[in-house]
């Protein structure tokens, strides 16, 4: 039986979303208006979903490289990439996090609207889940995340990371100091009286 699959719009963009792969929600258009490359610049769109996020990129930009776990949401994000005419600019790879990556891959900015949800080990596991799923403090992904982006991250780069204040923000903030990296908050959206999404965003000093 063939997935199902729906339209979702943002501005003047159209994404179709597989039934398999995470549905643009408050978290990927606040990221969204927010974002801003120069003319140029090489982008990593990490977990890239439907392709949101490496798309609006890659008007500017002058290559995309959109990755995410899920093999579902990296056919869905091509398929996007053809819609919004922006497929010559972009390549997807199927991987968790950078392990697809040689040591010497670097980007001008690096984007990830990261798996910050705090849940148990019992709750669902699935494709679509794993967009979500950040493990008993929500950090699991990403701390991972942050240990690892500086290496893929040329001189002057910023990294854009999309996080729940249920996740700790002033961790997320303290880690990348921790690295050697100037971090700060740079937009965020209340979605509910206990909980705040805050787009993070840290540059090489």
């Amino acid at each position: 039986m063939p997935s199902r699959s729906k339209r979702v719009f943002f501005g003047k963009y159209v994404f179709v979303v597989d039934e398999n792969v995470y549905e643009p929600a408050e978290d990927s258009f606040l990221f969204a208006e927010n974002l801003d490359v120069n003319a140029g610049a090489r982008v990593l769109d990490m977990g890239t979903g439907c392709g949101i996020l490496g798309i609006v990129a890659a008007k500017k930009a002058s290559w995309v490289v959109a990755v995410d776990v899920n093999r579902h949401a990296v056919r869905c994000a091509q398929e996007n990439a053809t819609l919004n005419d922006v497929r010559g600019k972009m390549a997807f790879v199927t991987g968790d996090l950078f392990s697809p990556f040689s040591d010497d891959a670097e980007f001008d900015v690096i984007l990830f609207n990261a798996p910050y949800v705090p849940t148990s080990k019992d709750e669902e596991d699935s494709l679509v889940a794993r967009a979500w799923r950040g493990g008993e403090t929500g950090r699991v992904v990403i701390d991972r995340f942050i240990g690892e982006a500086p290496l893929h991250l040329r001189r002057d780069g910023r990294i854009l990371l999309l996080q729940s204040t249920l996740a700790g923000v002033d961790e997320t903030l303290k880690a990348f100091e921790a690295i050697g990296m100037r971090a700060g908050v740079m937009a965020e959206y209340r979605v509910a009286f206990f909980e705040t999404i805050v787009l993070v965003e840290a540059k090489t000093v």
